[in-house]
């Protein structure tokens, strides 16, 4: 979307975005796009990331549709059901590199488990059974995840599996290819 005026009286987004998708289609027809494309990504690639609105992952890795599996949630954690989705994407469609993205300033790292999950039941009467899985830094929980994957039995040992941390602001990332040190315990330089 790009401007709230774009927004009738009586029109709700929803149905402006269907409105473009009927134009999608029909822009693809007119191409003689009619045939489905493969389910197999032509990388060989599976991106699990952020669900956050500022991360436009076709525009930073430069993917056009049919490039990548993409997976997206709160703060990209891997959960049981992201480690399903590519344990399909590896054994049922060929993907042989996972990409993980978390981002800085992601609210992920506002937000407790045990708060959120209260302020949910407060909200709607119902205690989640699930967790939330928040964190207080986004390198360090790259770090898990990335360990995590790379560990996982039902994905290919032989798997490449990379974290990085998206920064919102420059659209940089940085690689996180060790586990990061609290800064607390980061070594102080002598002075003489």
């Amino acid at each position: 979307m790009s401007a709230p005026e774009e927004l009738g009286h009586a029109q709700g987004t929803t149905d402006i975005l269907l409105a473009r998708a009927a134009s999608f289609a029909a822009r693809r027809r007119a191409a003689g796009g009619g045939s489905a494309r493969p389910a197999s990504p032509a990388t060989g690639v599976a991106i699990v990331a952020c669900m956050d609105a500022r991360i436009n992952l076709e525009a930073i890795f430069g993917l056009a549709e049919g490039d990548a599996h993409i997976l997206r949630n709160a703060g990209g954690v891997v959960t049981e059901d992201i480690e399903r989705s590519l344990a399909v994407s590896q054994h049922a469609l060929g993907t042989t590199e996972i990409i993980l993205i978390h981002h800085t300033r992601c609210g992920m790292e506002t937000l407790t488990d045990d708060g959120f999950r209260a302020s949910l039941a407060e909200r709607t009467g119902v205690r989640p059974t699930w967790r939330l899985q928040s964190f207080t830094s986004a390198a360090e929980d790259v770090w898990r995840s990335v360990t995590a994957l790379r560990s996982s039995p039902f994905l290919r040992a032989s798997t490449s599996v990379r974290g990085f941390v998206y920064d919102v602001e420059t659209g940089e990332l940085d690689e996180i290819i060790e586990s990061p040190q609290p800064a607390a315990s980061a070594p102080t330089q002598a002075t003489a």
